[in-house]
């Protein structure tokens, strides 16, 4: 029996796509939660499979993970794939850094590192362009937290929202409702500790900030990220016509 869109309402279930195994959506997934979507979180790394339509699901998040999009691996290459059952179903997505340069990968552009091998690791200036300060009713922050090495080339047909000074595409959007982000609005004061304790590592790589750095700068420049990140997640999640 077809089913009829004017009794059915529509899913309030939302995919989560996660890269390790024990990495959470942050606040991110918080703030979903507060609006009444249930997660279904999958790790294809790890054997779960992704579904082949979007019937029961209002939207998907794709986060990161310190692999590249890039990689050969199966899974990796299944994801960049499977980004298109969302778009072409008119599903909001949204792809956070990683996820994004994989939404950068689908839809042919480049994913690449800075030429001077310099990451971005820690708070970073952003300039938001026209179309990003409309991108919601709160400001779009100035500051964002970063952790990445590789960019991405701005797609045909994709508007800018945010650009940076070492790597050029901070934030775009693909037609309605397809986001990506290269910087992470669902960190947390905990999860910066943990990263900076677990992959301190990466702290070494040429433009990477201080660990004690990346805990100062959270007092000064979450406040305005999480506002926008907040405002930004009430509106996001609305299915549009494919």
């Amino acid at each position: 029996m077809p089913r009829d869109s004017a009794l059915t309402p529509p899913p309030r279930k939302l995919l989560v796509v996660l890269h390790q195994e024990h990495s959470t959506p942050g606040r991110i997934g918080y703030w979903l939660r507060e609006q009444g979507y249930e997660l279904d979180i999958r790790r294809p790394r790890f054997g779960d499979d992704l579904p082949r339509t979007m019937d029961e699901h209002a939207a998907a998040v794709i986060f990161g993970g310190p692999m590249s999009a890039n990689d050969n691996d199966d899974f990796v290459k299944r994801e960049i794939d499977w980004i298109g059952v969302p778009l072409k179903a008119g599903k909001p997505f949204l792809g956070i850094c990683l996820g994004a340069q994989m939404l950068a990968r689908h839809l042919g552009a480049r994913v690449y590192g800075h030429p001077e091998g310099r990451a971005e690791i820690g708070y970073y200036g952003v300039r938001a362009t026209e179309a990003g300060h409309s991108a919601c009713e709160e400001a779009f922050p100035d500051s964002v937290y970063q952790w990445h090495r590789e960019g991405f080339d701005l797609p045909v047909g994709a508007t800018l929202l945010a650009e940076g000074d070492d790597f050029a595409v901070q934030a775009m959007r693909f037609g309605r409702n397809a986001f990506g982000l290269q910087f992470h609005p669902e960190v947390t004061y905990a999860m910066i500790c943990r990263w900076i304790v677990k992959a301190g590592d990466r702290i070494e790589a040429p433009g990477a900030q201080p660990g004690h750095q990346h805990r100062q700068d959270w007092h000064q420049h979450d406040p305005a990220l999480a506002r926008w990140s907040r405002a930004f997640l009430r509106n996001w999640p609305q299915p549009v016509s494919p």
